[in-house]
């Protein structure tokens, strides 16, 4: 999210997480103040190979309750950034850390077991030009493969012709967390269109 109207109209639809991206390259960009929103609502700050200062002072500035790590964070760093968020709430609230990992046809699960323990969640997404956002869906296919019980996001070009295919993954034993949506939704970079996001929702619902 980007625009402090178009943020307060989609908060009234209550998702459980709302993303702002604190990486400069990004056409989706976030600057500002982050507009009141209902307490349900999870802000969560995107970070890609941010440092730990910088993603400490956006936590404080913005009263995030969720990091996600969408670059090249290593164990350690998660390992540390965990540390240091302990530090800022009581432990009924700490703050939720999802590491994202980028799938194209393949995808080497081991990779995952060394992070189990320093995050909350994983998000996978599709791998594309850039670090997230890129319209574009995965062959979820590779999922089958996945060996843990680690609640995960599933992300990468999600829409109203997507739902179909949602819901029957969903239906599957795989630990699915939560349904990461964007591009599909979009006007423009960072604008959502909110009545895809009512029908969405109505889809989801129905």
């Amino acid at each position: 999210m980007k625009y402090p109207d178009n943020i307060v109209e989609l908060g009234a639809l209550l998702p459980d997480y709302m993303g702002f991206i604190f990486w400069e390259k990004s056409a989706r960009h976030f600057e500002g103040t982050i507009p009141a929103l209902p307490a349900s609502i999870k802000k969560t700050g995107v970070f890609v190979n941010e440092t730990l200062a910088n993603v400490i002072d956006k936590v404080n500035q913005h009263d995030l309750q969720a990091v996600q790590l969408h670059g090249k964070e290593t164990v350690a760093y998660c390992t540390e950034l965990k540390s240091e968020l302990k530090k800022l709430k009581p432990a009924q609230t700490q703050i939720e850390i999802i590491k994202v990992f980028s799938i194209l046809d393949d995808f080497n699960f081991e990779v995952l077991a060394p992070f189990e323990s320093v995050c909350d969640y994983f998000l996978f997404d599709t791998k594309g030009k850039l670090p997230g956002g890129n319209g574009t869906t995965f062959d979820w296919t590779v999922l089958k493969d996945y060996p843990s019980s680690k609640p995960f996001f599933l992300s990468g070009g999600i829409g109203l012709d997507e739902m179909d295919a949602v819901n029957e993954i969903l239906k599957t034993n795989l630990p699915i967390f939560a349904i990461d949506l964007n591009s599909k939704l979009e006007i423009e970079p960072g604008l959502k269109n909110i009545q895809l996001c009512k029908d969405i929702l109505l889809f989801k619902n129905s």
